[in-house]
């Protein structure tokens, strides 16, 4: 039998520090925050970067599910809706020792059961998910590479004429409206949640906000998410300002691939780390002429 593994200190729901055999029956149940540093324990566990504060915020923002064995979490994932016929998941994680229990697929069912048929439901798909994935009805549609890394040394790119790059204020009503259009969904609550949290930069032309990036905490250092643009020049230009002020310090960029950002990040030294398949079951939101994500709010948030 598998021995199981400490998940921290203390006995705070089900985190226990006590060897045992993961034998009993799997319990599904809402997470809830007292449920937050054992979801938080399993991603260290994958080594993914996430801190309690992460946890906290998908915990706000989104609905989740954990599986439990005698009362200890041993599985976790997360979705977050955008409107009544789009969502996103994430956090899909179980304990080694129960893996062979196939508590991943039990959890994904339960959460596509409450999302309903009509939802569409995209998500990221690490390599050893793709084929749990592609058995539930997911198709890929895109690529997203992962960056990160010390960020580096670089002049400022000038902006073109009748164009400007400011720091964020409050109430910014244009920024939210910016976001939708992109993402052809409603994400308002979204940005205004990663945004009271951020430092931002806004792009304008002719005055008028046209795109914009975050800075936030996030894993071991800084991320840039998302980057919003009206062209691969714009988003070039958001990401030169948010590194170069961040020169030196650990940083990460997840961009949506076939943009040419991906390619861009590695020729000025911001290497890509990971990539992952996004995968859609139903239909993928519809994005107008407008401006596009270059830089994706997160690989849970899509």
């Amino acid at each position: 039998m598998k021995r199981g593994r400490s998940f921290g200190n203390g006995c705070k729901d089900g985190v226990v520090a006590v060897d045992r055999v993961i034998e009993g029956p799997v319990v599904l149940k809402d997470l809830m925050p007292e449920h937050l540093e054992a979801a938080n324990a399993l991603s260290e566990e994958e080594s993914w970067p996430h801190r309690l504060e992460d946890w906290q915020l998908f915990e706000e923002l989104g609905e989740g599910i954990v599986a439990t064995v005698d009362e200890r979490v041993v599985g976790t994932i997360m979705a977050f809706r955008y409107g009544d016929r789009h969502a996103t998941l994430g956090m899909l994680l179980e304990a080694g020792e129960v893996r062979e229990r196939d508590i991943a697929r039990m959890l994904m069912l339960a959460m596509l059961d409450r999302l309903g048929e009509d939802m569409n439901v995209m998500l990221s798909a690490t390599p050893k998910r793709q084929s749990l994935f592609t058995s539930l009805g997911f198709v890929p549609a895109g690529l997203v590479h992962q960056h990160q890394g010390i960020a580096p040394s670089m002049p400022l790119t000038a902006p073109r004429e009748d164009e400007r790059v400011r720091p964020m204020g409050e109430g910014e009503r244009d920024l939210p409206g910016l976001y939708c259009s992109a993402t052809g969904v409603d994400r308002s609550v979204l940005f205004y949640a990663m945004a009271r949290d951020s430092s931002g930069i806004v792009l304008t032309r002719d005055h008028e906000p046209v795109g914009f990036a975050l800075l936030r905490r996030f894993g071991r250092g800084r991320v840039i998410a998302p980057i919003v643009a009206p062209d691969f020049e714009g988003a070039k230009l958001l990401a030169t300002q948010m590194l170069g002020a961040q020169a030196g310090h650990y940083c990460r960029i997840d961009t949506v691939g076939g943009f040419g950002m991906s390619e861009w990040l590695e020729s000025i030294g911001l290497p890509r780390a990971t990539t992952v398949r996004t995968m859609v079951r139903g239909t993928l939101p519809v994005v107008g002429d407008g401006p596009r994500v270059y830089g994706i709010a997160g690989q849970a948030y899509g």
